[in-house]
């Protein structure tokens, strides 16, 4: 690897590291972007990965943070859902082709964004809790975190309606995916083993994802409610068109 090459990993490295502890210290979406950023170096399998310990750590930070503020009444709906969806994910990895799964996650983020920006009334009532909506919106959510990391829009599909207050929306979304995380350690290293070499680089970007998380939790309770929320949905609107220009040029790409 050539010196320039090195350069480039490192800082692309620890900026996907730092987005991974911003979406953990209360912006969610943000870290979605780091696969899609790692993956312009390496296979998004090994991106996925290689982040998963940096996400677990940035988790005990953020979970610390919000100990106090998330919906236990949503994480109930959510949680053994989520679960079951990242049994799916890991039952179905071998011969679920990652296009399709990107792209469907790139065509609901997108989807749900226009919905929100263009139905006629901005004020509709906070909608009542949803059980079956919630397990299966948790379901697709633990599925498609299992697949890259990418939980984010189907979890804010169903919870942004509820319209909870902003810290208590970001701590809900924290401890939520800190246990996706946990349930996914099993199932990475039986696909992807970890090396001596591997945890070596995740040692070197911790300090950016806690950075990130401590910066994430200080932005989310200092920005109103209405900016935080708008964005929350540009980012998963910009995320989510990455992700579809992805899965795109991908296809393109294997159909030449």
């Amino acid at each position: 690897m050539s010196i320039l090459h090195q350069d480039i990993y490192f800082w692309l490295a620890t900026l996907g590291a730092f987005l991974v502890g911003l979406s953990k210290g209360g912006l969610p979406a943000i870290g979605m972007l780091a696969v899609p950023i790692l993956s312009l170096l390496m296979s998004p399998m090994k991106a996925t990965v290689m982040l998963l310990p940096i996400y677990i750590i940035s988790d005990g930070v953020g979970v610390w943070l919000y100990r106090h503020d998330f919906s236990s009444t949503h994480l109930r709906i959510l949680a053994p859902a989520g679960l079951v969806g990242v049994g799916f994910g890991w039952a179905t990895s071998s011969w679920m082709s990652e296009q399709v799964i990107v792209f469907m996650i790139g065509l609901m983020g997108v989807a749900f964004c226009l919905h929100v920006w263009l139905r006629k009334s901005q004020n509709d009532p906070i909608q009542s809790v949803q059980r079956g909506k919630g397990r299966f919106w948790g379901a697709v959510s633990g599925f498609t975190s299992f697949i890259s990391h990418a939980g984010a829009p189907p979890f804010q599909i169903y919870m942004l309606p509820q319209k909870l207050r902003k810290s208590q929306f970001a701590g809900t979304a924290t401890l939520f995916f800190a246990m996706i995380n946990l349930a996914k350690v099993l199932p990475y290293q039986i696909l992807r083993p970890y090396t001596i070499e591997s945890l070596y680089e995740v040692l070197f970007l911790v300090p950016a994802a806690l950075v990130g998380t401590v910066a994430g939790a200080y932005l989310t309770r200092r920005i109103a409610d209405r900016w935080f929320f708008l964005m929350v949905q540009l980012s998963l609107f910009g995320v989510s068109l990455k992700l579809l220009w992805n899965a795109l040029g991908s296809y393109w790409l294997s159909s030449r």
